[in-house]
């Protein structure tokens, strides 16, 4: 009898488990739509599903973070309908499906306290290998540098690698947080502290420093002049049909874009459809 009811619930568990795997794949979902990944672009995301349900109440998107590589794992495996990436797709990630939904510049960010405004790509560089140490060596205070990075796994931090580190290491000194949001928080609340955090994240509690003497302003994303920019990514395991195309198509609308727009982000260049 003990075996019985034990194989019953191995049963239960196995049709529950099958169940959510098929409800979560990118165009099979049932109670709505799930988005996992980025937490730099997670913010953005919520925003945009906070006014996709008051278009239209009866529907449902659930927006959760856990980084680039997590979503797009998410994607790949149909655990979420769309996965955020605040990174471009390795090659061994091409063969998702993908939409560009706008740009988001890099800002690196100080306290408001701290009297440096601008650095070289080569001071931020050496800051956080571990080659400068005191803000003394760069024009600031006579006090020792606190770095904050992101962790492995994170899309700010791949952006921030391939734009500023190149093949240099981050110092194993850094302090590794697990979102732009804590990073924030902690840089306003410390001197000394150094860190980099998407753009459009950077408000009046921190101070978002130039670079080689340009600002990250939208102006200068999109021209060119601030080169610390990466994309915000949609990626589904196929091409979505559904409800989640029906939330992409509203991203990518003039209304979608325009919500984006006003919340410091870079607007893809082109609303692409699909078919």
């Amino acid at each position: 009898m003990k075996c019985f009811v034990r194989l019953t619930k191995y049963i239960t568990v196995l049709l529950l488990a099958l169940t959510i795997g098929l409800a979560a794949g990118c165009n099979l979902s049932k109670e709505g739509v799930i988005l996992a990944g980025s937490t730099s672009v997670q913010p953005y995301a919520e925003i945009l599903a906070e006014e996709y349900h008051i278009l239209y109440p009866e529907k449902v998107v659930d927006v959760q973070g856990g980084g680039s590589s997590a979503g797009i794992a998410a994607a790949e495996s149909g655990t979420a309908d769309v996965g955020m990436s605040s990174r471009r797709l390795k090659e061994n990630e091409q063969g998702l499906w993908s939409v560009e939904i706008a740009k988001d510049g890099l800002a690196i960010i100080v306290h408001p306290e701290n009297p440096i405004d601008d650095l070289s790509l080569t001071q931020v560089c050496d800051i956080y290998s571990g080659k400068v140490t005191n803000w003394r060596e760069v024009g600031g205070r006579d006090a020792a540098i606190h770095i904050i990075a992101r962790e492995a796994g994170s899309g700010t931090r791949s952006a921030f690698m391939d734009l500023v580190m190149g093949e240099v290491r981050i110092s194993p000194r850094s302090i590794i947080l697990s979102s732009n949001g804590a990073i924030r928080l902690l840089v306003s609340d410390d001197p000394s502290a150094v860190g980099f955090i998407s753009s459009g994240l950077a408000d009046h509690s921190v101070k978002s420093i130039s670079l080689d003497g340009v600002s990250p302003s939208r102006e200068n994303i999109i021209n060119g002049s601030y080169t610390l920019f990466r994309p915000f990514l949609f990626a589904c395991n196929a091409p979505p049909t559904g409800e989640t195309k029906a939330f992409i198509d509203f991203i990518l609308s003039s209304k979608g874009q325009q919500i984006l727009l006003k919340e410091g982000l870079i607007p893809a260049a082109e609303g692409e459809k699909f078919e």
